[in-house]
């Protein structure tokens, strides 16, 4: 076994004291980040590697480049290493100082944009290098590469459909590159219409969960498609640092903000679903990655 072998078939874990089962409603969290660079990212990140090596775009030798908040940027600097390439990313300088020395730890380079310019400006600095060196790069752009949400429809939609027996109901996942909610959706949708589709949004353009995007003044492009969401919640920074402790403290999942705004909106979710209903959402990444970060102080539980 290697690394890209490592990826996927997480497991599903029912949340009994955060949510405690009414109405015979039951939430679980698919254990991504549990892959082994510690994100969801792994799956996109291997599709896309797998592809370029496949068509020969990407060689060993080459340098993988591409835009990332953060979490597809460890995966490639991990997978990069499997193969024999470097990794150069373009990150906005407020991603957190624990993402940052992962990327290093595995070897990759950074060049920092401006965090008010978000991922766009991270964009726009990826596609600026590519331009002036197109031979020196493999450029997956995992924000327009259809590899990435595919990479969900082939693995984590039936991975959620045979680990709940096909009960489930209702899906919950926000959006950073759109590839986990269109690609694991799409596939649900297919294996059963009548599953809902719940689309998780920060309640404000400037907000503080890292790596998602508010669907209303981000810029979108490539394949991510909000009509295949049913549903959308809006979720508060400070609700979510709150749900990231409890979901330590009372779960003993240690996972990230944007697990926990997932969290929050399943339970959201539950409270207007109908009796028995299978809720699942995405436990995105690792608590470690934020450890540094005011979540772990602020409302002194």
């Amino acid at each position: 076994m290697d690394i890209f072998d490592a990826v996927g078939n997480t497991p599903l874990f029912r949340l009994r004291r955060i949510w405690r089962e009414e109405r015979g409603i039951s939430i679980y969290g698919k254990g991504e980040f549990l892959n082994p660079s510690g994100s969801v990212k792994d799956r996109a990140a291997k599709a896309m590697l797998m592809d370029g090596l496949s068509t020969g775009r990407l060689r060993p030798g080459m340098e993988i480049l591409d835009a990332t908040s953060g979490s597809t940027g460890i995966a490639y600097a991990m997978m990069a290493v499997q193969i024999g390439c470097s990794v150069t990313l373009c990150m906005p300088a407020n991603v957190s100082r624990e993402r940052k020395q992962l990327v290093k730890a595995y070897g990759g380079s950074i060049i920092e944009t401006s965090p008010l310019e978000g991922p766009e400006g991270a964009c726009r600095k990826a596609q600026e290098l590519m331009r002036a060196a197109s031979d020196r790069y493999f450029y997956p752009d995992q924000y327009d590469n259809a590899r990435n949400w595919q990479a969900h429809y082939e693995t984590t939609a039936e991975e959620i459909w045979e680990e709940t027996g096909g009960a489930v109901t209702h899906f919950v996942a926000g959006t950073g590159t759109g590839g986990t909610f269109v690609g694991t959706l799409r596939r649900l949708k297919e294996r059963d219409p009548g599953i809902v589709g719940v689309l998780m949004q920060p309640d404000s353009p400037f907000h503080g969960l890292e790596g998602l995007r508010h669907i209303c003044t981000a810029q979108h492009k490539g394949f991510f498609d909000a009509s295949l969401a049913d549903r959308e919640i809006a979720v508060d920074t400070e609700a979510s640092y709150a749900m990231t402790r409890r979901l330590a403290k009372e779960e003993g999942l240690l996972v990230g903000i944007s697990a926990a705004a997932n969290v929050l909106a399943a339970i959201e979710t539950a409270k207007n679903a109908p009796d028995g209903a299978v809720i699942v959402t995405i436990l995105c990444d690792s608590g470690i990655r934020y450890l540094d970060e005011p979540v772990w102080t602020m409302g002194g539980n």
